[in-house]
């Protein structure tokens, strides 16, 4: 099979790569080994949130701070400003409405009831302004009864900074009661999915917040709304008689399953193809070229393109592998960014800035793969492969999967 573009990797950054190409009639496939890491989704992208453990306001003026081997400064900061206002366009293409601005980080609440900074927020999630007061002083947590993945008390302590008057109660619906009997089964996604069959279950949903939050000023919930129905979270506040704040649960993530899907459609819908559940073994590489991929799906079957993509993750989607003795990139044997000796992967105090998340695959300028040394002309590398940074400790991890696959997108388009 032959395609204009082909990229390993079906992720956040291989799919905005993806719709990129596609939109501007490239003939593209994805090859995705399966489940990637928007399921873990927790409602906002972060472009950068934090610069030597100190908190970023403006994330263009933090990247002036990072060392020249990072994914934004290999990029250029002027096309990251131009790429940065790009970004949420295509997504709301696909679907995702987000908010948010690339010069000034706002905060969303997390589930450990603290004050994040971040880039951009899906529609269901609130976003605050400040990081040192909470909008609303009597608040009631929800949680549905046997649904052990939305932990309240974390959030109820974590109001407490903010003298926020908080009460939690559980509830039961006998649409429930069938997933309830099994822990297993009582999770976000299979809640999502009872709330998108139809509106009776989130009609008597809504009536119930509105009945357990009288006497409060703001109601708030587990992110468990809109797995298939993207309109459900709005649904349900315009029910609701106080303001609802969603919170994101233990994954699976529902609006990250959501954004998942609905990147794939667009995908899809532009002509993509996208091979779900394939691994790709191994690639023919010939006079600095790479010709062909060969996965385990297709056995002898090549796929072909004029160019590829590798968006193959970080370690978490093993996109790089670790041994005891050695790091390495899987598929091709590309070179790769870290430390030979072993001994100087990790710092021995847990909490610092590990070396090995700085690792990644080696490119040259134009963000292509090396092999000893010389780039291979015709495979780019974009997102979480990519050495120079440590997204963890950031906050960087959507912004460089993002705008590095819009990078690498225009080098391809040239």
């Amino acid at each position: 099979m032959k395609f204009d573009n082909i990229i390993i990797g079906g992720g956040l950054s291989g799919l905005t790569c993806g719709i990129k190409l596609a939109e501007q009639g490239r003939k593209c496939a994805i090859v995705s080994s399966g489940q990637s890491a928007i399921h873990f989704f927790s409602g906002s992208f972060d472009l950068l949130s934090k610069v030597d453990g100190q908190e970023v306001k403006n994330p263009f003026e933090g990247m002036k701070s990072l060392a020249s081997n990072h994914p934004y400064q290999c990029v250029g900061l002027d096309n990251i400003k131009r790429l940065a206002d790009e970004a949420p366009k295509l997504l709301d293409r696909a679907g995702l409405t987000f908010s948010g601005q690339a010069d000034q980080n706002h905060f969303v609440l997390t589930p450990m009831g603290v004050m994040k900074p971040t880039w951009l927020t899906i529609d269901d999630f609130t976003r605050f302004e400040q990081n040192d007061a909470f909008p609303w002083k009597k608040a009631v947590i929800l949680n549905f009864s046997g649904f052990l993945d939305f932990h309240t008390l974390f959030v109820q302590d974590g109001l407490k900074k903010f003298k926020v008057d908080t009460q939690i109660k559980n509830f039961a619906m006998k649409e429930f009661d069938a997933i309830r009997r099994n822990p297993s089964e009582m999770r976000s996604t299979n809640i999502a999915k009872v709330f998108d069959q139809g509106e009776d279950a989130l009609n008597e949903f809504a009536q119930k917040v509105n009945e357990l939050s009288e006497g409060f000023e703001v109601v708030i919930l587990p992110a468990v709304f809109g797995l298939f129905n993207k309109n459900v979270a709005a649904e349900l506040k315009a029910k609701v008689n106080k303001p609802v704040v969603l919170l994101p649960a233990l994954p699976p993530s529902t609006p990250g399953i959501r954004s998942q899907i609905l990147l794939r459609k667009r995908f899809e819908e532009l002509g993509g193809t996208y091979f779900l559940g394939d691994n790709v073994e191994t690639g023919t590489i010939e006079n600095n070229k790479l010709l062909a991929i060969h996965t385990n799906n297709h056995g002898d079957i090549k796929l072909e393109a004029d160019q590829f993509v590798l968006a193959s993750g970080s370690f978490y989607s093993k996109g790089i592998v670790a041994t005891r003795e050695k790091l390495y990139e899987p598929i091709l044997g590309l070179d790769i960014d870290g430390d030979v000796d072993s001994k100087k992967w990790l710092d021995e105090k847990f909490f610092n800035d590990q070396p090995y998340m700085h690792y990644g695959v080696k490119t040259d300028s134009k963000f292509r793969a090396l092999i000893n040394g010389k780039p291979i002309e015709n495979l780019y590398v974009a997102g979480s492969v990519l050495g120079g940074a440590n997204a963890l400790k950031e906050g960087s991890g959507a912004g460089i999967s993002l705008l590095t696959s819009l990078h690498v997108a225009e080098e391809l388009l040239k």
